[in-house]
């Protein structure tokens, strides 16, 4: 589960670098009121710890579940 919410906040991290990159438009400052409001810094570090998390799935073993 925990994996699973930290792919969500890669992904929208991701397509909000996409939209600085491609528009000059801030989804998460336009959202939660600018770059320097305590909501948009907290979505940010939030990203920056899922990324970290996600560092760990290149180590994990592959999990599959067998369905009977």
């Amino acid at each position: 589960m925990l994996d699973k919410i930290a792919l969500l906040l890669l992904i929208v991290g991701g397509v909000n670098w996409g939209l600085v990159g491609l528009f000059e438009f801030d989804l998460v400052s336009f959202i939660f009121g600018g770059q320097t409001a305590v909501l948009s810094r907290l979505v940010y570090v939030l990203v920056a710890i899922s990324a970290i998390w996600c560092i760990s799935l290149f180590f994990k073993e592959n999990e599959m579940v067998e369905a009977h």
